[in-house]
């Protein structure tokens, strides 16, 4: 058994690649040159000594389906059982400790939240609780280098090679212009970011310079929170409007109606489901279902739900930042009034 896992670790290993004598490299290069100005020389240097990251590249290599057997299975089972997903989910994201995080994070920085929250019309809660699951508010912004990863993900044999070479580019652009080492600068198994875990991509769609110190930096908190913001409203947040709220059904595992939050209904086509607690929204709405250990937990999505789920295709994704953010401002508040007396 420790042979096995020895060698599964080895197989982990980075190790120091030339890159400069891959064509395909070559030809990323001549394009940097020519289209962003880059030193040839300097590009040469950068991509002849890559760690290839090894971590990272076994996410995005194509999963071989293997016949398991029934040991496996069982193991399987007790590890991942039917039910209880939802919980599973949740284990490390809304917890006390998270929740504090949050309010300390929102007092720290309430006077920048407060004016992104005004300017762009996304409650700060929301704000916080994104940060607070992609990097634990700035605790965990990643351990990977970059320019490494995005360099092993992009010429190295995955389902995604396109995306992370179009990834690469931008980090390369995005480095020049800000003047930084693209081999200082850490982030995820998958190149993302900063406080806010941006793609390189997202940094010139969505990313603001909030501070205004002609710098734009997602690991500085003020640019970060406001960028969220951005992405949030340029993919269709509507002020005003909430986000979720809990539903009643007759059972303990709801099958009625197709759920997710792709597929919407209006209200008066749902029969026997009715909201526990009344909203003023006029949309259509989409059916969540978490399945917790003992039953399906049921909500109605509006319109915000799915504008979260940009950020992350997951309605598990979309209803923690909504329950970690309102726990947050639940808080702050009772907080806010202990204070007061």
């Amino acid at each position: 058994m420790r042979v096995i896992v020895i060698l599964f670790l080895i197989t982990l290993v980075s190790y120091a690649k030339d890159y400069t004598k891959v064509k395909e490299v070559r030809e990323f290069i001549n394009v940097l040159v020519k289209k962003q100005g880059y030193s040839r020389a300097r590009l040469n240097t950068l991509f002849a000594n890559v760690e290839v990251q090894k971590i990272p590249l076994r996410a995005f290599v194509p999963k071989v389906k293997k016949k398991r057997t029934p040991e496996q299975i069982a193991i399987l089972n007790r590890l991942y059982p039917k039910y209880g997903a939802w919980n599973r989910y949740i284990r490390y994201k809304i917890t006390p400790k998270r929740i504090d995080q949050g309010v300390s994070f929102m007092k720290k920085h309430y006077n920048t939240l407060r004016l992104v929250e005004d300017l762009y019309g996304v409650p700060m809660e929301y704000i916080v609780a994104i940060i607070g699951i992609e990097s634990v508010y700035g605790k965990n912004v990643g351990k990977y280098l970059v320019f490494d990863t995005l360099t092993t993900l992009a010429f190295e044999p995955n389902r995604r090679n396109k995306f992370f070479k179009k990834e690469l580019r931008k980090f390369m652009e995005l480095s020049k212009k800000s003047k930084i080492n693209p081999k200082r600068v850490y982030g995820s198994y998958a190149g993302a970011i900063g406080l806010c875990q941006f793609m390189p991509s997202n940094y010139e769609a969505y990313g603001v310079d909030f501070n205004r110190d002609k710098r734009l930096s997602l690991q500085q908190p003020s640019d970060a929170i406001a960028s969220v913001a951005n992405y949030l409203k340029k993919n269709g947040w509507r002020r005003g409007e909430p986000v979720a709220s809990r539903a009643r059904y007759n059972g303990n595992r709801f099958k009625a109606y197709k759920t997710g939050y792709k597929r919407t209904y209006y209200p008066s086509q749902l029969k026997n489901i009715s909201l526990r607690t009344p909203w003023n929204y006029k949309g259509k709405i989409r059916l969540i279902k978490l399945n917790t250990t003992h039953y399906d937990q049921l909500w109605f999505g509006a319109k915000n739900f799915f504008v979260i789920t940009r950020y992350n295709h997951s309605a598990y994704y979309a209803m923690s930042v909504y329950q970690l953010g309102t726990k947050i401002m639940d808080k702050w508040k009772k907080s806010k009034v202990e204070n007061e007396n």
